[in-house]
C-alpha cells in the first residue's frame, strides 16, 4: 500500500471514527479517477467496459486540461453527465446493504438522492485538484452483466496507484457502481460507516446526518459563489 493511502487512512470521510482511505492524501487520485469515470456520453453502444472507460477518460482529461473553460461550467458539465455514467441506484443499494430491504420506496429514493449528493460534494466538487494524472489500463473480466476493469493511475511524478472499476450492464451501456483504490472499495467504505450509524442509533439518524452534511455544504458554498460573482 502506498504512503499516500496509509496517511489518508487516519481520517474519516463522514464524521465517523475509523479508517477512511478516501480523504486528502489519496484524495486527489480518487478525485481524478471518479471525475474521469463520468464522461460516457460519446462512448459507442457496442463498446466493452474497458473501451467505454478509455473513451470518457480521454474526454474528461481534455476538459480538465482546457484552460479556457470556466470552473462552474466545467463542474456543471461533469455533474450533468455523471448521472448518465454511474448506476447510482445500484451503488446506493449496495452501500445500504441489508438495511435496504426494510426501506420503503420513498425512503429508497430519498437515500439514493442524499448519497448522490454526498458523492458529488466529496469528489466532483474537488475536481480542481486534478494534477495531470493518467490512467493505464491493464485487464478486464466480464461475468454476464457484470464487469471489472483493472488499471493504474500514473501521477506526474511517476507514482502508480492500483484502481479497479466495477460495472454492470444496463441496456447497451456499462455503468459504474463501485471503484476500488488499492483494493479498498468505495462502496465498502461507505457501507461500514453507514452500518455503524444505523446499528448504534437508527436509519433515521443516518438520514439526519446526511441532510446536515448537505446543509453545511450549501451554507459554505453560498459565500464562495457570491465572492466569485463579485
Amino acid at each position: 500500500m502506498s504512503r499516500a493511502v496509509r496517511v489518508a487512512a487516519r481520517a474519516p470521510i463522514f464524521g465517523v471514527a475509523g479508517s477512511a482511505p478516501y480523504t486528502r492524501g489519496v484524495g486527489n487520485v480518487l478525485t481524478m479517477l471518479v471525475v474521469s469515470l463520468v464522461l460516457l456520453a460519446d462512448a459507442p453502444a457496442w463498446a466493452g467496459p474497458t473501451d467505454q472507460l478509455r473513451e470518457y477518460t480521454d474526454q474528461v482529461v481534455k476538459v480538465l486540461d482546457d484552460p479556457s473553460m470556466a470552473r462552474q461550467d466545467r463542474r456543471a458539465a461533469v455533474r450533468k453527465i455523471a448521472h448518465e455514467a454511474f448506476d447510482i441506484s445500484e451503488t446506493a443499494q449496495r452501500v445500504l446493504a441489508r438495511h435496504w430491504q426494510a426501506r420503503t420506496p420513498a425512503e429508497r429514493e430519498e437515500f439514493t438522492q442524499l448519497f448522490a449528493d454526498l458523492l458529488e460534494r466529496t469528489y466532483i466538487a474537488r475536481m480542481d485538484e486534478y494534477g495531470g494524472e493518467r490512467i493505464r489500463y491493464l485487464s478486464e473480466s466480464i461475468d454476464g452483466a457484470f464487469a471489472s476493469v483493472k488499471a493504474r493511475i500514473v501521477t506526474r511524478t511517476g507514482a502508480e496507484v492500483a484502481v479497479e472499476s466495477r460495472m454492470n450492464l444496463r441496456g447497451d451501456r456499462w455503468l459504474i457502481y463501485d471503484i476500488l483504490i488499492e483494493n479498498v472499495s468505495l462502496v465498502g467504505n461507505y457501507r461500514s460507516q453507514f452500518d455503524r450509524i444505523i446499528r448504534s442509533s437508527s436509519y433515521e439518524e443516518l438520514v439526519r446526518r446526511l441532510k446536515t452534511k448537505r446543509e453545511e455544504f450549501l451554507n459554505e458554498s453560498t459565500p464562495r459563489a457570491r465572492r466569485s460573482a463579485g
